[in-house]
């Protein structure tokens, strides 16, 4: 690809009207079998204001694919263990089959220590140390929402893994280290990078796939994306600011995505996919 032509977007938002879609004929179809419709309880700490507008886009996704919403909200001084009590309650409850925990949750909070109250069955996004197990080993379980959305891009692209080279730039437990495993899996070689990363761009000038996951806007310069790349940028920050340089990046690449419309769409429906694939197991039907 010649520096004068520009990639082709991913279009994320696209792929997943067409998960939901399947997702709500999947729900409509449990809930005619079971008499039960697939719940998904959320809960929300504090009044942080972006963690208020993603749960009611949640909310709404969750209407549309006619899958029930519980919202338990907690205020922002609720302690580790009233969260866990909380979450070990939905776990608890059979009228619950998904639950998320919106995070982040508050400095004052173990974070680890509440996901890991949500049991494996409901851990629909993919958050607990036995989802992770389970997806690195290919055992079944529910992938982490945003890798498992990356994962359903690339195949829908027809991007091919193996023997690619893949840099990861982010560590997160429920980002960067669970889609460095599922490129892993695909027989990709996985690098992983961060912010702290010795000569970032070096690494990122050999990646055939790239995917930036580091909460730092614009860190992957765009003139260091190898030509011909695929380019997945998992960032958000102020401003519709990915952690790629766009506008540059989209010169090099033959696939990108952009920011928004890529990788965060993904994100949700493969959530309400996953409770729904939840609710199929627990109510003991077939959900596809």
């Amino acid at each position: 690809m010649s520096q004068t032509q520009t990639a082709r977007l991913m279009d994320g938002a696209a792929l997943a009207r067409r998960i939901v879609e399947e997702t709500s004929g999947r729900a409509a179809a449990i809930a005619r079998r079971a008499g039960v419709t697939p719940c998904l309880a959320t809960v929300l700490v504090g009044e942080d204001p972006a963690s208020v507008t993603y749960v009611r886009m949640k909310r709404a996704r969750c209407a549309k694919a006619g899958i029930d919403s519980r919202l338990v909200r907690l205020p922002a001084t609720t302690t580790t263990a009233e969260l866990v009590a909380t979450l070990r309650s939905l776990s608890q409850d059979a009228a619950v089959h998904g639950i998320l925990l919106q995070h982040p949750v508050g400095p004052h909070i173990d974070e680890r220590e509440a996901f890991e109250a949500i049991a494996p069955e409901k851990d629909v996004d993919g958050v607990t140390m036995s989802s992770f197990g389970s997806m690195s080993f290919g055992r079944p379980g529910f992938a982490s929402c945003t890798p498992g959305g990356i994962m359903r891009l690339l195949d829908a692209y027809d991007v091919d893994l193996a023997g690619r080279r893949a840099v990861v730039v982010g560590r997160s437990a429920i980002l960067g280290k669970p889609v460095g495993m599922l490129l892993l899996a695909r027989d990709a070689t996985v690098t992983y990078c961060h912010s702290r990363t010795t000569d970032l761009a070096a690494a990122v000038r050999e990646a055939d796939v790239v995917v930036a996951a580091v909460g730092r806007p614009r860190l992957v310069r765009g003139e260091d994306v190898k030509p011909g790349a695929v380019v997945i940028d998992a960032g958000y920050n102020a401003g519709n600011v990915g952690d790629v340089d766009f506008d540059t990046a989209r010169t090099r690449a033959r696939l990108i995505t952009p920011v928004p419309g890529g990788v965060g769409p993904m994100t949700i429906a493969v959530l309400l996919e996953q409770t729904v694939d939840a609710a199929a197991v627990q109510l003991g039907v077939a959900g596809r």
